[in-house]
This record gives C-alpha cells, structure tokens and sequence, in this order.
C-alpha cells in the first residue's frame, strides 16, 4: 500500500495541488496523470479510489515523498465532500470522549507536510476494521473469531495456537482466498495478545465499549473522511487499508531473561526495546511459574525468528511526557528453535536449584568465608566435599545474578589458569593479566597487569574497594597494576575484542566470534 512517488514536469514547491485528469495502470504500480501533464506513480490500491477531476494534495520533496503522504478530494460534491487521505502514523492514543460523547482515538501523523498533524478515528470505526471477521457488515451479528477459529471463548493461549495451527490447514486444504487466511490471521493476532482480547471480549459483551488501537498504531494509515476546518485534524469516518511497520528479526533470546507464568512466558530485551510473548505450544516445552525460582541457572538461548512490529506508550519523565518505543513479536508469525540439550539443561538446573535448598545451611557458611578473603574455586569445592555437598555442584553458582550473560565468564574461564571467589566477585587469573568479574547485570570488567605475585595481589586487593582503584586512592591503582574497565556492551563482541587487545592476543577480526 506504501506509494512510490515520481514526479515529472514543473517546479518542486514544498506541496503540489493537481487535478486528476486520469490513471493508468502500469502493472505493480498505477500513474497520476494530471491535467497540467505532470504525474505520480501509486499503489494500484490507492489509485482505485481516484477518479478524474479528483483534487490530489502530496508534497515533493524526497523525505515527504519516503512518507507517502497524500490527500484526494472529490471536487465535484462542494459541500460535505468526499476526501481520502493516507500517511505515516506513530503513536495512536487511548480511547476518549469528545463533545458529543462519541469516543475515539487520536493517531499521530509522522513529519507531517500537508498541515494535517492528527487523524481523528472513531471506536466503532477502529472496531469495524480491526476487530469484525467481515469489514464490510456490521460488527452486530457476525460470527466472532472465537467461531472462525473453531474453539472456545475460554479457551488458552496455547489452544488458541493449535487451533490457528488447525484451521490454516483446513484453510489451505480447501484452497480458500488469501483474504479468508488474512482473515484469521488477524483474529489470532488479536486474541493472542491478553490487552487485544480483553478489549475483543467487552466488545462482544457491549459493541459500543471503548477500542484499542491494535499494538499502539505506527504503520501507513488510508483512511476516508474529511478534514477539519482548521485544516490539522482528519477526521475518518473509515479505514480503508493499514499497513503496521514490519520488519522480520532473528534473535537469541536467553531462557533466563523471560518471565514465566502459567499459561504463557513473556521474553524482554531492554537494550534492544523487544518483546516477544509465546505460548506453550510456540515453544513445545510445558513449564510453569516455578521456573522464575532456577531460571537463572539456565545458560540456554532460544532461537526466535519473528515478525515484530512497532509498537509505543507515552510515559512521564521529568516532568514531561515521553513517547516510549518498542517492538512487539507478532503472535501469528512467532517461530521458535530451542538448542537440542534443552531437556538436560532444565533437569540440571532444577537439581542444581533443589540442592542450594537442601545445602543452604552449608552455603550460607560457604558465602561467609569468600566475604572475608579470596579463596580458590578449588579449595571450596573441597570444603562443599567435606560438608556432604555432592561433587557435580558448582559452587561457583553461589555469586550468580539471574541478569548475568554467561558469555562473559565463559571467556574469561577459557582463558584463566585459576579462580577465586571473593565476595560477589569472580577473580580470574589469568596467564598475562588478572581479571575482576562480577556476574551480574550493570557492572563492568577489571583488568590489571600481571602481578610478581598473586598472595601479595588478592591481599592488596582484599582491602579495596572499586571506588578506591577508580580514583586511585593512596596510588591503589598504580600498586594493582589497574589497566582499565571493560563495559559489558550491548555487543559481547565488542567487550571481547577488546579484552583481547588487553591481554596482548592477536585478532583475526574475519573469523572473531559472535
């Protein structure tokens, strides 16, 4: 639907108003032609609600171009005239009341070029294009998509799954119109998500309830309607077609940074603003809200392959509103690939989180003596021996955070010749420098030359604080031999490099790891 725009003939003011005088076809794309001779080429959609005579409003310029903004009004009806208007919307707002007590909803048009700053869409309107199985009847009377779906109102995010799963099949079976799979689709969408189906539900109970624009708006919006008198506000009596921002993602997605409830998991990444919500049948392992207690112990990431979509809220910061944005996995086109030894890798981390219940008297003793002095990973394995704590525990475990990326202890215990545990910390040394990690999210690494002696370093070190070796109180960093901080960056790659320049290693940056 998004339209290419390719203007000929005269000058290029900020904004063009033309008279249509006729459109041709041209196959993906259909042109303009206007009475002064000049043209544009549109999505044959657009184009098919433009007629000759129609008046056409866009701008010229390359970036409004890009936002495919325009306006269409039928010159012939003067008075209550009929207008079609398509751009590019951010942020969608609540439901609200107006004057006539009407609800409706506000979306944000994106750079706008043409003086219109918002598109004004009634409930019902929003209703009708989103939430009906048919947009061209009524939303009373029409079978829900409970029914398109073949299963029950009450039914679980991982039966509504299966029975989308289930009816595409039969979908397909039947060689049924794309529209029909378009069709079910959009209602898995919508009940996939617990706000969207809250408000499909009320609206099966009430048809006049307050609507949610699906996923926050962002995408290309045509709509029909007319504008205000002031010129800044659309106000659509329909939406013709919208088109959300889209775009197909890859991630690793680390089991210990989703939330676990009982009926579906929700997996979120702060630093890169995404959000994926599965179900049990997405991802073919049956957990529940237990799993939030070991989690962390998990090093396993799944793999997901998703389409998102933009998604946004404004919040308040400062003293101001902010419009928070992020990206939401869309239910219907969520694919899941976990690593083949998931199923180890669960049993050992219940086990592992079952004997920190069983030992806890011991640990508690065990966490006491590396609060005093470093100690060697070696030596506490051999004091969990002696208080009957089972060889195949890691003790190192007892310092993890659940927000800690593994990636970063694996690649300083690869390198390192011995480990000590101190406090919250992990000491690594290694073969030409020593190295402070503490796992847990927000902390940086330390690096420090090689000392002649590592008793003499733990010792210096075991009186300090990182407070003191960062403003090198009484010349502590110069007597640590401190060489710098590794942030651990939102790109391990980058943290890896860099401790490599370091540690003195040569990179081969065409074959670095990822």
């Amino acid at each position: 639907m998004a339209i290419a725009l390719q203007a000929s003939g005269v000058a290029t003011p900020d904004v063009c108003r033309r008279l249509v005088l006729r459109t041709n076809p041209r196959g993906a794309k259909a042109e303009c032609v206007f009475t002064d001779g000049t043209s544009i080429l549109l999505s044959n959609f657009l184009a098919s609600f433009i007629h000759p005579g129609d008046e056409v409003r866009f701008p010229l310029t390359l970036e409004a171009a890009a936002a495919a903004e325009i306006q269409v009004s039928d010159t012939k009806r003067p008075s209550g005239r009929r207008e079609i208007f398509q751009a590019d919307i951010g942020y969608a707002a609540q439901p609200r009341k107006n004057k006539r007590g009407e609800l409706f909803v506000l979306a944000e048009v994106v750079g706008p070029c043409l003086g219109i700053s918002t598109i004004q869409l009634r409930c019902d309107t929003l209703r009708d294009y989103f939430y009906a199985r048919s947009r061209n009847r009524g939303f009373d009377g029409q079978p829900s998509f409970y029914e398109l779906l073949k299963c029950s109102p009450t039914a679980s995010l991982t039966e509504l799954r299966l029975a989308f799963r289930l009816r595409s099949l039969e979908l397909r079976a039947a060689r049924e119109s794309s529209r029909e799979l378009a069709t079910l689709e959009r209602a898995f969408n919508i009940l996939g998500r617990p706000e969207l189906r809250a408000c499909y539900d009320a609206l099966l109970t009430d048809p006049g309830t307050p609507v949610l624009f699906p996923y926050g708006g962002f995408g290309c919006l045509l709509v029909a309607g007319e504008t205000s008198r002031d010129g800044t506000t659309f106000v659509a009596s329909r939406i013709l077609a919208f088109l959300p921002q889209q775009k197909v993602q890859r991630i690793r997605a680390p089991v210990r940074r989703f939330a676990f409830y009982d009926d579906h998991a929700v997996y979120l990444d702060s630093r890169g603003k995404l959000e994926v919500l599965i179900d049990q049948a997405a991802l073919a392992i049956s957990w529940d809200s237990t799993w939030n207690q070991w989690k962390h112990l998990l090093a396993s990431e799944l793999i997901i392959r998703a389409a998102f979509v933009e998604s946004g809220k404004y919040l308040p910061r400062a003293g101001d509103w902010r419009l928070l944005k992020w990206q939401t996995a869309v239910p219907s086109r969520i694919e899941i690939s976990p690593p083949p030894t998931i199923t180890e890798e669960i049993s050992e981390a219940r086990k592992v989180h079952h004997r920190f219940g069983q030992f806890a008297t011991a640990l508690d003793e065990i966490r006491a003596r590396v609060e005093a002095v470093p100690i060697e990973k070696s030596d506490l394995e051999k004091f969990c021996a002696a208080l009957g704590i089972p060889a195949d525990f890691d003790v190192g475990l007892i310092t993890w955070k659940p927000d800690y990326d593994p990636f970063f202890y694996r690649q300083l215990r690869r390198r390192s010749r011995s480990l000590f545990l101190f406090r919250s910390e992990y000491i690594f040394d290694l073969e030409a420098a020593v190295v402070v990690e503490t796992p847990q999210l927000g902390h940086a690494t330390y690096v420090f030359s090689k000392p002649a002696g590592l008793t003499e370093f733990l010792s210096l070190y075991s009186g300090l604080t990182k407070n003191d070796i960062r403003h090198n109180r009484n010349n502590s960093a110069e007597r640590l031999g401190f060489l710098g901080r590794l942030i651990h960056s939102r790109n391990p790659q980058a943290w890896l490099q860099e401790l490599r320049t370091r540690l003195g290693e040569r990179i081969d940056y065409a074959t670095s790891e990822a």
